[in-house]
C-alpha cells in the first residue's frame, strides 16, 4: 500500500511537470494562437502579437526577462523540518574554483561543528576527493556530456534530482557556487524553506553572458569572495538581497603545505636544485599545449633547473617527458608550493590567489579563452605590485626573458616581498563564522 507521503511527493512530482509545461514555449506558443481562433477578433492582430510573444519567450529564454510563472499558491513541501544540514552545489567550471571554495567552506563548518552535516549536489566528477573529508554527494553530469539533450530536459532533470535531495537532507541552507545559475536549480530551491545563499566572486569578463535578470531574487544572501580587484560598483547596485563580502577563500592554510623535502624526495630532485611549477589550465578550454611545450623547453635550457608539471584531475593526460621533467597530479596541488622556487601559471582565481598566499614567484600567462573569468584583469594587479611577472601573446622572446629574470635569486626575492602586500586572510575562516550562526 502507497503511504500517504508517497502519494503526495508524487502529486507534488506531476505538478512540476506539469508548470514545466505550462511554461515551455511551446505550448505558450500554441495558446496564443489558440486563443485567437476561439475568440476570432483577434486574428487579425496576430501578425502583432506573435512576433512579439515569440520574443518574449526569446528574452525569457536568453535571461533578459523573468520567467513567466502561472499564479498559483506556493508549493507546500512534504514533511519538511530542517535538520543540521547544509546541501552545497558547486557547479563545473573550466576549472576547480567553485569547487575548491565548497569544500573549504565545508571542511571548516564541519570542524567548527562537529554534528553538522554536508552534502555536495554538484556537476563535478571528482567526488572522491569528498571521502577524506567525510562529505556525502549527489552527481549529475552537465549538459554537454548527455548526446542529444536538450537544455530545457536537462533542466528538467536538475530539478528533480536537486529537489529529490533537498527532500531527503531536509537542509537548513542551500549554498551555490557558480557564474550562472541554473533554471531547474532555481525552480527546485523556491519550494523548500531554507537559507538560500549565493557565493559569486567577482572578476567576470565585461562581454560575459549575462545571468538572468531574476536569478538573485531566489536567494537571501549573496557572499562576496574577494579578488585582486575591487567589485564593480555599478553591478552591485543593481543588487537588492543581502551582500557578504569577504576576502579570497583559499583551501589550505599556509601551515598546512608540506615542507620543501617533502615533494622532492618523493620525485627524486635534488634539493639543490631549481626547480619550476608548470601549469597553464585545466586543458578543456583551449588549446594549451603550444604554450606549455615552449615553457618546459625553455626552462630545460638551464641545466640546474628541474619541471614538475602539474595536471589537473578534470583535464587531459600530457604527454610532456624528459629526464628533468616530473609531473604532479593531485589535488590540491598548492599543498606542494614549498618544494618550488617558481611557477608559470594561468592566471586563474585559485592559482593566483595560492601563488600570493604562499609567497610563490611566478610567471603568469593569464588565460584569455575563459567564457566569464577576467584573468588579464586578475593578474595585472599582481604585475603592477611587482609580485608577478606577466606574459601576454606569449612568445618565445617575452618567455625566455621572463624565465631569465626568475632565475636570479634577488628577482625572486623582491617578488616574495611584493606578494606580501597582497596578502589578506583567509575568506573561507571569515564566512564560517557567519554561516554557522545563520538561522533558518
Amino acid at each position: 500500500m502507497v503511504s500517504t507521503k508517497s502519494q503526495a511527493k508524487r502529486i507534488q512530482r506531476l505538478e512540476r511537470q506539469l508548470e514545466r509545461i505550462r511554461e515551455s514555449p511551446s505550448l505558450r506558443l500554441g495558446s496564443h494562437i489558440t486563443k485567437a481562433m476561439r475568440q476570432p477578433w483577434r486574428a487579425p492582430f496576430l501578425i502583432i502579437t506573435l512576433p512579439w510573444q515569440m520574443l518574449m519567450i526569446g528574452l525569457e529564454m536568453l535571461g533578459r526577462r523573468p520567467v513567466k510563472s502561472n499564479e498559483k499558491d506556493e508549493p507546500s513541501v512534504v514533511d519538511y523540518n530542517p535538520s543540521n544540514t547544509i546541501v552545497m552545489f558547486p557547479t563545473n567550471g573550466v576549472g576547480f574554483g567553485h569547487f575548491t571554495r565548497m569544500l573549504a567552506l565545508a571542511k571548516r563548518m564541519k570542524k567548527k561543528d562537529t554534528t553538522l552535516e554536508v552534502v555536495f549536489f554538484t556537476t563535478m566528477p571528482t567526488l572522491h576527493l569528498l571521502k577524506p573529508h567525510g562529505i556525502a554527494a549527489h552527481h549529475i553530469s552537465g549538459p554537454k556530456h548527455f548526446a542529444n539533450l536538450e537544455s530545457s530536459d536537462w533542466n528538467a532533470l536538475v530539478e528533480e534530482e536537486l529537489t529529490l535531495c533537498l527532500e531527503t537532507h531536509k537542509p537548513k541552507q542551500f549554498i551555490f557556487d557558480g557564474a550562472f545559475p541554473y533554471r531547474g536549480m532555481l525552480r527546485a530551491i523556491q519550494q523548500h524553506p531554507m537559507k538560500k545563499i549565493w557565493v559569486r566572486r567577482g572578476m567576470f569578463r565585461k562581454d560575459a553572458t549575462n545571468i538572468p535578470v531574476d536569478s538573485i531574487e531566489h536567494f537571501d544572501l549573496l557572499v562576496r569572495p574577494g579578488d585582486s580587484a575591487p567589485i564593480d560598483a555599478n553591478e552591485e547596485r543593481k543588487i537588492t538581497v543581502e551582500r557578504l563580502e569577504c576576502n579570497p577563500i583559499l583551501f589550505a592554510d599556509r601551515e598546512e603545505l608540506y615542507p620543501r623535502e617533502h615533494l622532492r624526495n618523493q620525485l627524486g630532485i635534488p634539493m639543490d636544485s631549481i626547480v619550476a611549477y608548470v601549469q597553464l589550465g585545466a586543458g578543456e578550454i583551449n588549446d594549451i599545449e603550444s604554450d606549455l611545450d615552449m615553457s618546459v623547453r625553455l626552462l630545460l635550457s638551464n641545466p640546474n633547473v628541474y619541471v614538475v608539471v602539474g595536471e589537473s584531475m578534470i583535464g587531459n593526460r600530457l604527454n610532456i617527458t624528459g629526464e628533468r621533467v616530473r609531473t604532479l597530479r593531485d589535488y590540491p596541488n598548492s599543498l606542494y608550493f614549498n618544494a618550488f622556487d617558481f611557477a608559470i601559471m594561468a592566471g586563474g582565481y585559485n592559482s593566483y590567489h595560492e601563488a600570493i598566499a604562499f609567497n610563490l614567484p611566478t610567471i603568469c600567462i593569464p588565460n584569455q579563452s575563459t567564457g566569464m573569468d577576467d584573468q588579464v584583469a586578475r593578474a595585472m594587479v599582481a604585475g603592477d605590485a611587482g609580485a608577478m611577472l606577466i606574459v601576454q601573446d606569449v612568445n618565445e622572446e617575452k618567455l625566455s626573458i621572463a624565465i631569465e629574470t626568475m632565475l636570479v635569486s634577488s628577482k625572486r626575492e623582491d617578488m616574495i616581498t611584493a606578494s606580501k602586500s597582497l596578502q589578506n586572510g583567509n575568506g573561507a575562516d571569515e564566512l564560517v563564522d557567519t554561516l554557522c550562526n545563520i538561522e533558518r
